[in-house]
């Protein structure tokens, strides 16, 4: 069978998780509109007949400003080390600047065979798609370019394959069910904290993040971690109503995942500064 890894870069809120859900035909990534979304690196598992691609999910490029975006930032140079690939995925409704030059550098300088992704292309004329696909064909030598919507699934499938043909003969790294290589503990924060950046907004999402303290039969609970008092209270609402908004529309995928109901206990903490706090990154597995 063919099997292999590829590595997915690109700006943050390019659509990256969301093109790796599809292309794995299942959510292994959360997704949401605030930028720095994905913290660490998840690998999604495409099975397929004769093949098994493994696709890295990957923080977007930044400038490190504390402890956890060096972190993400160490995250993304580590993956590009025994690749097969890279997709290399740009959005279709922004302009192709010098963001994207500068990942482009990085990313054809690796040596290994680059497939770009002009994602988002629903709803956009041809035209507009035909200049960006221009722009795009000029970042660097690249293997392939597919305009894809992860959205519609428009151009998924094409690019799976342009992906596939790219892996050398191996073994299955993951079993057929196996979506993700996420601990269950690290699956469920990440569907809390999903919900959590839906519905928050300004520096809220950025200072969110969620620590499971216990899963048992019947319940699991976990830990919301805020770096301020005012945060707190955004994050907890009025009479609660946010935390639990937060814990209702998290609980259905929480209780897919596992297989059985359970109720769903969430607990707004304070924890100044977490975000430079090294020890609280490792035990997060970020």
């Amino acid at each position: 069978m063919k099997s292999g890894f590829v590595a997915v870069a690109g700006r943050p809120n390019v659509g990256k998780s969301t093109l790796v859900n599809a292309l794995c035909g299942a959510k292994v990534a959360i997704v949401s509109d605030k930028p720095q979304t994905t913290r660490r690196r998840i690998l999604g598992v495409a099975n397929g007949a004769g093949y098994q691609l493994v696709l890295a999910d990957l923080p977007g490029f930044q400038r490190p400003l504390d402890a956890l975006t060096e972190h993400m930032q160490r995250t993304v140079d580590a993956a590009f080390e025994d690749i097969e690939a890279i997709l290399f995925v740009l959005s279709a409704r922004e302009r192709i600047g010098a963001g994207d030059r500068f990942i482009a550098r990085r990313v054809f300088d690796v040596g290994v065979p680059v497939v770009i992704a002009l994602n988002k292309v629903d709803r956009l004329k041809g035209g507009h798609i035909a200049t960006q696909m221009d722009t795009a064909s000029r970042l660097g030598e690249f293997h392939a370019l597919h305009p894809v919507s992860a959205k519609t699934g428009d151009g998924v499938a094409a690019l799976r394959d342009e992906l596939v043909a790219l892996l050398p003969d191996g073994p299955a790294y993951f079993p057929q069910e196996q979506r993700s290589d996420l601990s269950v503990e690290a699956q469920i924060a990440e569907l809390v904290r999903e919900q959590a950046l839906r519905l928050t907004k300004d520096e809220v999402p950025h200072a969110i993040t969620v620590e499971v303290q216990e899963i048992e039969e019947k319940l699991v609970q976990a830990d919301v971690l805020v770096e301020t008092g005012s945060q707190k209270q955004i994050v907890v609402g009025k009479g609660g109503a946010m935390v639990r908004e937060i814990g209702r529309r998290a609980r259905p995928e929480i209780e897919q995942l596992l297989g059985h109901p359970v109720y769903l206990e969430l607990r707004v903490k304070v924890k100044p500064s977490w975000r430079r706090d090294e020890t609280l990154l490792q035990r997060l597995g970020i």
